[in-house]
């Protein structure tokens, strides 16, 4: 029977759109399960990216049954910013058989096509804190929850269909042993005296919630020239603080001010590993996932580092590693032995560099295809 892909248009559909991960994933060890109700808010016609992203999702079907989905996305503001004209594929998911990868990928090329595009990329979402990148390295390892997980077949079924490579991130796995941590915390404080700034710590989600505006501010100046990137406006900022915050251990944030009238100039955000937990939980908070949150936001032997912003004024000053040297005191006081960063692109050598000193591995790597139209 040949494959039927239908848009999604019902409460139904959304609820099946979410649901095709949980079925394909099913038994596997190292997937980390996405929280369904954060899933289907991209549904939601009052989410910030409405106002300047076109979107359209579909899902697949053979002998009835599900088996795939895909969406699309063309962000205007994006396209403006970069001179481009590319509709973005977005939350990709399909068994093992060529012909559904297929038929959804030319929904998304068609659709894209008839609104004036002349490039498919992805997977993408709306920002660069959406799903972006498709994992081809490193699948008996668990993700963060900040990152992906694909099967392995999918890299192989994108090349056989046309997709070229855009831009890859790689991640890495780090481990804390005392005499590094030590390293890092004195020349964290080194540096600091030089450049006249020094790193604040939190206690509560209130105190970070304070600093959360110029946070946004300051990741959109940092990381302005990357790929994806687009600036963050009010409504944005609100979605992401009611979405992250609330899974935040305060602690585990520190940010870099100047002494004199303290500027922001750069932040860390890291958190005890939740990917256990996530999988435990099965896609929903309640009624036990809240508990197996806390419970590895209290015990844990390591530390995701989500997101790292250094102003351009101290990047080449050694701001990251301000950051991360603090970072390392709050692990080693808390028993955390290893660090997994998220993805960095694989051109940034200068930031690859801060892990010369640990003993580490570069374990995983997504990657953003590429397809003219």
């Amino acid at each position: 029977m040949s494959i039927e892909i239908r848009p999604v248009v019902t409460k139904k559909d959304q609820k099946q759109f979410v649901d095709i991960q949980f079925k394909l994933y099913k038994g596997s060890e190292f997937w980390v399960p996405p929280i369904k109700k954060d899933e289907l808010s991209i549904f939601d016609a009052n989410n910030p990216f409405e106002k300047f992203c076109d979107t359209q999702y579909w899902l697949a079907y053979k002998n009835g049954e599900c088996v795939g989905r895909i969406g699309a996305i063309i962000n205007s503001k994006y396209n403006e910013k970069a001179n481009e004209s590319n509709v973005r594929f977005t939350r990709l998911e399909f068994a093992n058989d060529r012909e559904v990868v297929q038929k959804l990928l030319e929904t998304a090329e068609q659709w894209g096509k008839a609104k004036g595009m002349t490039g498919i990329v992805g997977p993408l979402g709306f920002t660069n804190l959406d799903h972006q990148g498709m994992m081809i390295e490193g699948h008996d390892h668990l993700p963060s929850v900040a990152s992906e997980y694909h099967l392995p077949y999918y890299k192989e079924h994108l090349e056989a269909l046309g997709y070229d490579k855009l831009v890859d991130w790689i991640e890495f796995r780090l481990t804390m042993d005392d005499a590094v941590v030590e390293k890092g915390i004195k020349a964290s404080t080194l540096l600091m005296k030089r450049t006249k700034t020094v790193v604040k710590s939190f206690k509560t989600s209130d105190e970070l919630v304070a600093y959360a505006d110029q946070i946004f501010n300051l990741l959109g100046e940092a990381f302005k020239e990357l790929y994806s990137v687009i600036s963050f406006d009010e409504e944005m900022v609100e979605y992401y603080k009611n979405k992250f915050l609330k899974f935040l251990d305060p602690k585990y944030v520190k940010i870099l001010v100047t002494e004199e009238d303290g500027e922001l100039m750069g932040f860390v955000i890291g958190m005890p590993s939740l990917s256990k937990a996530l999988q435990k939980a099965k896609g929903s908070i309640l009624p036990f996932g809240l508990y197996h949150i806390y419970k590895a936001r209290k015990k844990n032997d390591t530390c995701d580092m989500l997101l790292t912003a250094v102003h351009p004024k101290l990047q080449r000053l050694g701001g990251g590693a301000m950051l991360v040297g603090q970072l390392q005191k709050t692990m080693s006081e808390n028993g955390i032995k290893y660090l997994e960063t998220t993805g960095m692109f694989e051109t940034n050598q200068k930031a690859i560099q801060n892990w010369k000193n640990y003993d580490h591995i570069q374990h995983k790597r997504k990657r953003c295809f590429t397809k003219a139209l």
